[in-house]
């Protein structure tokens, strides 16, 4: 994990630990609460170790809390609701950066005739970047099955509960605006807030 004091953290936080050996096996559930519903989410150790450990962290200095999810897209090919900064600006981060976890085996997108996309299927979890190497606090749940280079890394998943919530979210769409009356990526018309992000007790394994 690497300080970026040019992008202070938008909320005081540590830069977390680096153990000796980060955790790689198991899961761990954590529950997102929000306004809309809560959205259980279930964090694979073995996925993606060094973005589960950032974000559990995130977790439990309460990073998460009290934040909005800023940003909703609904095109043909990309379907997901983008959350994790506290700013509700999308330029905000947790003052540090880590390296990308990048998924493989990931199925072509039927709709990409170049190959060169993947689908990222309803219900993944995954960490929104400005770039290679380029992590921090911004996350982003598929409710619908998205076609992107496989860029993102994938570090769990959303369970039915919460697919719920995110399908309430999307049926609202993307806020209107005087200057574009049907837009199709920005602030979700419903407000969407977290208002709080636990570790679930015994839901996972360790």
């Amino acid at each position: 994990y690497t300080p970026t004091p040019d992008d202070p953290a938008v909320r005081p936080v540590p830069l977390p630990r680096d153990p000796r050996h980060t955790p790689s096996r198991g899961t761990v559930r954590v529950v997102l609460r929000t306004n809309l519903g809560v959205i259980p989410l279930d964090l694979d150790r073995a996925q993606a170790p060094c973005t589960v450990q950032s974000f559990l962290h995130l977790v439990r200095h309460r990073f998460y809390d009290r934040t909005i999810c800023h940003r909703l897209t609904s095109y043909p090919t990309l379907s997901v609701l983008q959350c994790g900064d506290p700013s509700g600006t999308g330029e905000g981060g947790p003052g540090y950066r880590y390296r990308d976890e990048l998924p493989t085996g990931l199925p072509p997108a039927p709709t990409d005739p170049t190959g060169q996309r993947r689908v990222y299927a309803r219900g993944v979890l995954a960490m929104a970047n400005a770039g290679p190497d380029t992590n921090g606090s911004q996350f982003f749940l598929v409710y619908a099955n998205s076609a992107l280079r496989p860029n993102y890394t994938i570090f769990g998943e959303v369970r039915p509960a919460g697919l719920r919530t995110l399908d309430r979210v999307a049926a609202g769409g993307v806020a209107a605006t005087p200057e574009d009356p049907a837009p199709v990526d920005g602030p979700p018309a419903r407000r969407t807030e977290i208002r709080s992000a636990r570790v679930s007790p015994g839901a996972g394994r360790s």
